[in-house]
């Protein structure tokens, strides 16, 4: 066989490509196989306790014991699957559940009030044993602008807050510090908190940081902001001798500029490049973007188109490039107008249907940023916690049966494209089933017992890749 090309400048052209193909590879790596939270709690930082996370849960779980007394309540508050199906005016709850619970296994996955069984324990669960999974201590708006001095004392206080959490263990598995932002106006104030803040943290734990800790710098709109923080976090670090690197950040998407510079681009890579590998996520400011859109109150919410085009510029600018997304806040707050304990019927009535409202309307907000492909979002209070763990339980619960059965095919006939029902499946889709799953897991909706029941083991599921699944089943 002939070939015109020369092996030397084969070999010259590929070690050039070789080149441009790794250094690609590097800047997108890929999801991070870390677990991610599905959300964060901001709460500000003068009201900071070492034991916050658990005073928050017990706060939480009492909400939703008072609104959500039963998983037919629960179900028809956020119109879960099945809920209009079930004969509530002719059968108690309680009725509702013996007969549900007399079922088989199989029978109960037909019946009708299923998933908000399914999803209410759940939900129950994780309020009793791990209600706040991240919590920012907030030094911008949650706190104000304040006296120097009075932020300064807050900084310290805080710090040994955090120092006593990490001892006693009573810290959520992450947390962080919001600063002001490195803005012309901020940036001192902004700088002489985090100074504070760490300095005292390492000298009370003799050196040692928080898990998963980070520093959020909000409103970021040029990456001179981002380098200088990291120059900061390069300074701290050689000053109290902490580890290079220890100190990571996550900053905000929350204007205009954010999303499109004055000449056009897209600078979102640019602040990831800027943080030297220190980026851990990026979060979106509902409030303060929509408002920068010329948005007018009443109409700013989570679900405004405004929004939705911010998060697609902002998934395309950063996928693969193992930086977390995450959603912003509703600010409908789940608390009724009414206090006391001798609260008349309409009184209590009107604290109900306030609160569930509010309910549904966070978690249809949450829903709509999970079909958006953001998997984590802000929580202000502690009742909006049901409302967060519902949204997410539910989105995967009530697809659980049908990925199984599809992932299950599709791998037992080795990529070839499957028709199932009416869907055709192919190799992307086979990716995103096992993306599924994968953010199912590492959300708590679903087990590793329950990936299994797909066929895959457990190195499989851990691969995070169909190609390398496939590839290696075919050897």
């Amino acid at each position: 066989m002939h070939l015109s090309i020369p092996s030397t400048k084969k070999q010259q052209l590929f070690e050039q490509l070789q080149h441009a193909n790794l250094a690609f590879q590097q800047r997108y790596p890929g999801d991070l196989p870390n677990r991610q939270a599905v959300h964060t709690v901001y709460g500000g930082a003068n009201l900071f306790k070492h034991d916050l996370a658990i005073n928050l849960g017990k706060k939480a779980l009492e909400t939703f014991e008072t609104y959500a007394p039963n998983f037919v309540v629960f179900g028809q508050v956020f119109q879960l699957n099945g809920m209009a199906q079930l004969n509530t005016k002719h059968q108690s709850p309680d009725a509702i559940r013996q007969q549900y619970e007399a079922l088989t296994t199989d029978a109960q996955k037909k019946h009708p009030a299923h998933l908000s069984y399914q999803v209410y324990h759940k939900v129950k669960q994780k309020l009793q044993t791990e209600a706040v999974e991240d919590f920012r201590i907030d030094f911008e708006d949650g706190y104000g602008n304040r006296s120097n001095a009075e932020e300064d004392e807050t900084a310290l206080s805080a710090a040994h807050e955090l120092a006593k959490g990490m001892q006693n263990n009573t810290l959520p598995p992450f947390i962080g510090i919001r600063i002001k932002p490195f803005t012309e106006e901020m940036k001192e104030r902004g700088l002489r908190t985090l100074d504070i803040f760490i300095s005292t943290l390492v000298k009370a734990t003799k050196g040692k940081l928080p898990n998963n800790f980070v520093v959020m710098l909000p409103k970021v709109t040029i990456p001179e902001q981002v380098s200088t923080l990291v120059a900061c976090f390069e300074a701290l670090e050689e000053a109290l001798k902490l580890p290079n690197g220890a100190l990571k950040m996550e900053m905000m998407v929350e204007t205009t500029q954010s999303i499109m510079d004055y000449e056009g681009r897209v600078p979102l890579f640019a602040f990831i490049k800027a943080a030297k590998n220190r980026c851990i996520a990026t979060h979106f400011g509902t409030y303060d973007y929509t408002a920068s859109c010329g948005i007018t109150a009443k109409y700013q919410e989570m679900n405004h188109p405004v929004c939705d085009f911010a998060h697609h510029i902002t998934k395309v600018a950063l996928a693969h490039t193992g930086i977390w997304l995450s959603d912003g806040a509703t600010n409908t707050m789940p608390i009724g107008p009414h206090r006391g304990d001798n609260l008349t019927y309409l009184q209590l009535r009107e604290n109900r249907d306030t609160v569930h409202n509010a309910w549904k309307k966070g978690y249809d907000h949450i829903r709509h940023s999970l079909w958006n492909g953001y998997y984590q979002g802000w929580d202000l209070n502690p009742a909006q916690l049901p409302m967060r763990y519902a949204a997410v339980f539910a989105f995967f619960l009530e697809s659980y049966d049908d990925a199984v059965e599809r992932l299950k095919t599709f791998v037992d006939k080795a990529a070839r494209a499957t028709l199932i029902g009416d869907v055709f499946d192919d190799a992307a889709t086979g990716q995103g089933l096992l993306n599924y799953f994968l953010r199912a897991l590492n959300s708590g909706a679903i087990t590793e017992a329950d990936v299994l029941q797909t066929g895959l083991s457990l190195e499989e599921i851990r691969s995070r890749s169909f190609k390398w699944i496939l590839e290696n089943r075919k050897k």
